[in-house]
């Protein structure tokens, strides 16, 4: 139990009719969730509106409510919190209410189109190799010192960040990496966090259905950037043209990385296979069992973000050695000579990264066969530039279903078809069942060729009409090779 007034601390607050010295059981944010003596926080949220359900919430038994604006009929013996923005103050009032935890570990964030879960994942990896304990906070999965807590959101609620802070702190974790999207930090549920430390790894086409503009999506990752402490660190992408814009305000000390430009970390490719790459730091060489140029970057950040924290040179190329591929980031397998990779490329940079990458891989000897889609309800603008990029890249395409959500897949595939140089499409084929179309490429598929499967990468679902099925693109793939033997 705590008294409102510790956890109000630095909200913004209007009013207060009642007795800040009530004391409350838990902060919460959905009013199904109240019990007695909880405190209820009204959300103005993207389809709901919390503030329609505070007498839900005071008949559950909510003691306090914190709200923008106050119900008509105000009840006895509520403790009424009016505040500027509950969005913003859920994230203080969660923070406080959790002791802080944020400022009693070391919080490094992960934001970009590309690449936050591959980060964030595999520094939590060499942490944990590296004997130290550390947590992560990912699109794929939590995890407290090696115990796995399921995840749903890129950036979850205030509520469950706080908690789990909380958790990793009485667990005794020195080191958080965790992962920052644009919806997050917009929705300012990472507000009252105390970061140690921010990563910047590009910014390409991606959420313009719900930012509008692409200035919007890059305001809104670079808001991180300036709300940065002094005492952190920034450390961005310089081959990217957005990553000086990113560190315009902050008041965080700046780091750079690049394989392109002068940058105060820089990486080289030496050698690069489907089985991993060896590389150069400095004058050091290591392999690492990761391949392409994009987990070049990756691992640059990965490297740069290890030094700056203090982490041993020598160490730390060492654990990078060790590090394997994340779900669902060019997962790969091989059977009856021929390579399936599952990857969640979902934008048309992420995309073109890929290709490329396998491009230049491979010898003019194998094909690379693409199968690609696009969620439904989602920026559409990106479909056609994705059947271009797909179909330009790829010596066959198969267009197929992803999320289609509560749209028609034969509409999104068309609107990617609708990309489709004519030169480009005696190589494209269309097929709405997703199984089907795996099926479709794995018996095209001839001796040393390479199967893609982009888009939905760690996923074990398609969601189609509001209801989400079982599936696994690596599953099902594996399942169709091994059938051809």
């Amino acid at each position: 139990m705590k008294a409102v007034r510790e956890i109000l601390y630095k909200v913004n607050i209007n009013k207060v009719i009642g007795d800040t010295g009530a004391l409350i059981g838990n902060v919460v944010s959905d009013s199904r969730e109240v019990i007695e003596k909880d405190l209820y926080i009204a959300i103005n949220g993207v389809n709901v509106d919390g503030h329609k359900f505070i007498n839900s919430a005071i008949k559950k038994g909510a003691i306090c409510i914190v709200c923008e604006v106050l119900p008509n009929k105000l009840q006895e013996g509520i403790l009424y919190v009016v505040v500027e923005s509950t969005r913003e103050s859920i994230g203080i009032i969660s923070s406080n209410y959790f002791s802080n935890p944020s400022s009693k570990l070391k919080l490094i964030g992960i934001t970009g189109t590309n690449g936050k879960t591959t980060i964030a994942t595999l520094l939590y990896n060499l942490y944990k190799t590296a004997g130290l304990k550390a947590g992560l906070i990912s699109t794929v999965i939590n995890y407290i010192d090696g115990k796995e807590i399921g995840s749903t959101q890129t950036t979850p609620d205030s509520l469950t960040i706080n908690k789990l802070l909380y958790q990793m702190v009485e667990e005794g974790i020195q080191y958080c990496f965790m992962e920052v999207s644009s919806h997050g930090i917009e929705q300012r549920r990472i507000s009252g966090l105390e970061f140690a430390g921010g990563i910047f790894s590009n910014l390409t086409h991606d959420h313009l259905d719900y930012h509008n503009s692409f200035d919007q999506y890059r305001d809104i990752k670079k808001d991180f950037f300036d709300n940065l402490p002094n005492t952190a660190f920034s450390l961005v992408n310089k081959d990217d043209k957005n990553g000086k814009y990113m560190v315009q305000n902050t008041k965080s000390k700046i780091f750079t990385y690049g394989l392109k430009t002068y940058a105060d970390y820089k990486i080289k490719i030496l050698e690069s296979s489907l089985e991993g790459m060896l590389l150069k730091i400095n004058e050091s060489e290591f392999w690492s069992n990761l391949s392409g140029k994009f987990n070049a970057y990756n691992l640059l950040a990965i490297f740069s973000t290890a030094t700056i924290l203090g982490m041993p040179f020598s160490e730390t190329l060492q654990l990078m050695s060790m590090l394997k591929n994340v779900k669902g980031r060019f997962e790969y397998l091989r059977l009856n000579n021929i390579t399936a990779i599952v990857d969640y490329a979902h934008t048309p940079d992420a995309l073109k990264n890929i290709i490329n990458s396998i491009n230049e891989i491979k010898t003019n000897k194998e094909s690379l066969i693409t199968i690609i889609g696009c969620g439904g309800d989602r920026d559409k603008s990106k479909r056609p530039v994705m059947g271009d990029i797909a179909s330009s890249l790829s010596s066959k395409v198969i267009f197929t279903s992803d999320n289609p959500r509560n749209e028609s897949p034969e509409t999104i595939i068309q609107d990617m078809v609708s990309g489709v140089k004519p030169l480009n499409s005696v190589k494209t084929i269309s097929i709405a069942n997703r199984k089907e179309a795996i099926k479709t490429a794995c018996q095209l598929a001839k001796s040393n060729d390479i199967i893609l499967i982009a888009g939905k990468g760690h996923e074990t679902f398609q969601e189609i009409n509001n209801k989400k099925h079982l599936f696994d693109d690596y599953k099902v793939v594996k399942e169709c090779l091994t059938k051809m033997n």
